[in-house]
């Protein structure tokens, strides 16, 4: 069984930058697909970046494309999430996750089946 760890994750000021990191334990995530998810409360958990085993197959939602950027490093068991120029309305607690697959057909929940603990993140205006 994967653990996954997030962290990165804190208050910025609106047009700011953070990266979140996300450590894999226990087994690695070779070969598998990576996504990161976030949720507010009272709102359905939603996809922000999902990339594929190799990297071949990359997806954001409208929401965050060119702000985000999802990346892996296999050889330390690290997927990364880069935010750029962040809004308002990413505040959120962000999750990431480990797909049951090595691709994904929509990015959603139900594709991914081992997830990490959660990260804070704030933006304020």
């Amino acid at each position: 069984q994967v653990q996954l760890v997030e962290s990165g994750g804190g208050l910025v000021q609106a047009g700011g930058s953070l990266r979140l990191s996300c450590a894999a334990s226990g087994r690695t995530f070779g070969g598998n697909a990576m996504g990161w998810f976030r949720q507010v409360p009272g709102k359905e958990r939603e996809i922000v970046a999902a990339i594929s085993w190799g990297g071949r197959t990359i997806y954001y939602p409208r929401s965050v494309k060119g702000r985000f950027t999802i990346s892996r490093v296999d050889a330390n068991d690290t997927v990364y999430l880069q935010m750029n120029n962040l809004k308002p309305e990413d505040t959120a607690v962000y999750y990431c996750a480990s797909g049951r697959g090595a691709s994904f057909h929509e990015a959603s929940v139900d594709e991914f089946d081992y997830w990490g603990q959660g990260t804070q993140v704030t933006v304020s205006s």
